[in-house]
């Protein structure tokens, strides 16, 4: 059973005390670190760290790491990783809110052209390609 995010934030300004909210909602929290949760969604694609070292093009040991929980990401490596792992949008979004980082803003170009690419299965590389035709920073 899932809680739309929206219903959560109503519980929250409803509740009189943190404690009632918390144990009503404590289910529907994200307790995962980061590499947690990387681990759990390349479980549910069915993928290996291999894999997505060789669609991310980020270095090997770099992708590793960040699994690992050794290295936490700059927003653009993680956006890599995801993108690698062929998640969706919504997954993508909790992985960025996870990291501390800004989820992803269709008024932003940049984020647009890497919402359009995430929602249009593209690659890195064609997505890198989409953001150089619009003379955007590229992801890496």
């Amino acid at each position: 059973m899932n809680k739309d995010t929206s219903k959560i934030v109503e519980e929250l300004q409803l509740n009189d005390t943190f404690r009632t909210f918390y144990n009503e909602n404590k289910d529907y929290l994200i307790t995962q670190s980061l590499g947690e949760l990387l681990t759990q969604f390349l479980n549910e694609q069915g993928l290996t760290k291999a894999e997505v070292v060789r669609h991310s093009d980020l270095s090997e040991v770099y992708v590793y790491q960040i699994f690992s929980g050794i290295r936490k990401p700059e927003r653009k490596k993680l956006l890599c990783v995801s993108i690698a792992m062929n998640l969706n949008l919504e997954q993508v979004q909790t992985l960025l809110k996870c990291s501390g980082y800004a989820p992803l803003y269709v008024k932003r170009p940049f984020d647009s052209v890497v919402m359009y690419g995430i929602c249009n299965n593209l690659t890195v590389g064609q997505i890198n390609e989409l953001l150089f035709e619009y003379k955007l920073e590229t992801l890496g």
